[in-house]
């Protein structure tokens, strides 16, 4: 399962990019009926040819024959690398220009789309990946382990845990003695506390080697009193207090989605209201605004600290270097999403950025952000 995860470092440096070739292409296999890319390679090879093949087009005789040559080898070594499209990703992000490329496949269901211009399109991953509903749960008893991954496409599916042993469990039978050999319990029952913490233990190091993210809420399902000792043994910083309170066991891969959702939903709904609430007493301090013109102009200057905005608000214009905001009455070739650009600038000068539905914004607004003090 090669999925990519974009770092903040990944998608300043993307929306940093300036060149006058630059070339974006979303690819998503359900335009093609397919939950996978894997699935769609053929397809996905043609429609990524085509947006190429349109976008260099577009640019005309301003593109150089070298130029146009360097992009066109950037984008068949792509197409080449049989391992990058041997996935389970349900989206691809192409990012490609004279000076190079770069491409990530995301579970997350993107629009497919091409753009072309002096800048890449990241306002789409940068939608996709600060939008934070998504989270894994762990489902946990004394025989099956299973991680799901929740995205925010409301969609789930089973991650393998390639470093769990295949008899992990037998750590919940099995005493050591001493180093001489091992004895296992007469009456097959859960073992005393030092098993089950052996088995959390070997569990929870391949749950941290299939995560790999620090900042993934992660669920907790667990059987027979293995919730406790899990989060004895949990240093995942982002594991929830809340459990599902049902023995997983019984529980199908959707059953268990439906409860996590559930939630998440909560433990996301309580930290935008935090943070709202935190916005609001900053606003009184006058370290804060919903005004997208001093939003903008706040984020130019690298005073934002975080940036709320909504994933929604799709109105496109211009902004000038000193942050004034030029609202446009139609999309055209210089123009782009103004609020994608303000995330951008706030993610290029270290600022938090965080993606909502329009409804958890405050005053309606499009953004809204806390300065720097």
């Amino acid at each position: 399962m090669s999925i990519d995860i974009p770092t903040r470092q990944d998608l300043a440096e993307l929306t940093q990019h300036r060149s006058d070739a630059s070339v974006t292409v979303y690819l998503s296999a359900a335009e093609w009926g397919f939950r996978a890319v894997a699935h769609a390679t053929e397809a996905a090879h043609l429609a990524l040819r085509t947006a190429v093949s349109e976008s260099l087009a577009e640019l005309g005789e301003g593109l150089s024959r070298e130029d146009r040559e360097r992009l066109t080898a950037h984008v068949r070594e792509l197409e080449q690398d049989r391992d990058f499209w041997g996935t389970g990703a349900r989206s691809i992000a192409v990012f490609a220009s004279p000076e190079g490329l770069c491409a990530f496949r995301l579970m997350n269901e993107l629009a497919p789309g091409r753009y072309t211009g002096d800048r890449f399109d990241v306002g789409p991953m940068i939608r996709a990946v600060t939008f934070e509903h998504t989270g894994y749960v762990l489902a946990l008893t004394e025989g099956d382990v299973r991680l799901l991954h929740l995205d925010s496409g409301a969609t789930s599916r089973r991650v393998e845990l390639t470093d769990l042993p295949e008899d992990a469990s037998e750590a919940l039978t099995r005493a050591p003695q001493e180093g001489r050999f091992d004895r296992h319990r007469a009456d097959g029952t859960l073992g005393p506390k030092p098993e089950q913490k052996r088995y959390a233990s070997l569990v929870q190091k391949a749950v941290l080697e299939a995560i790999r993210d620090p900042e993934a809420p992660l669920l907790l399902a667990a059987a027979n009193g293995l919730d406790p000792v899990y989060r004895d043994v949990n240093s995942h910083d982002r594991l929830l207090g809340e459990s599902i309170a049902v023995n997983p066991a019984s529980l199908s891969d959707e059953d268990l989605e439906a409860r996590a959702r559930e939630i998440l939903d909560r433990h996301y709904g309580q930290r935008i209201s935090d943070w709202v609430e935190h916005f609001g007493n900053q606003r009184a301090a006058g370290r804060a605004s919903s005004q997208l013109t001093d939003v903008a102009r706040a984020a130019r200057e690298g005073r934002v600290a975080e940036l709320l905005f909504d994933i929604e608000a799709d109105h496109e214009g211009m902004i000038d270097e000193y942050g004034a905001v030029a609202l446009a009455d139609e999309p055209g070739p210089a123009t782009y999403r103004v609020v994608d650009e303000v995330a951008a600038q706030v993610l290029r000068t270290g600022g938090r950025v965080r993606g909502v539905r329009a409804a958890e914004m405050p005053d309606e607004g499009w953004t809204a952000a806390v300065f720097r003090g």
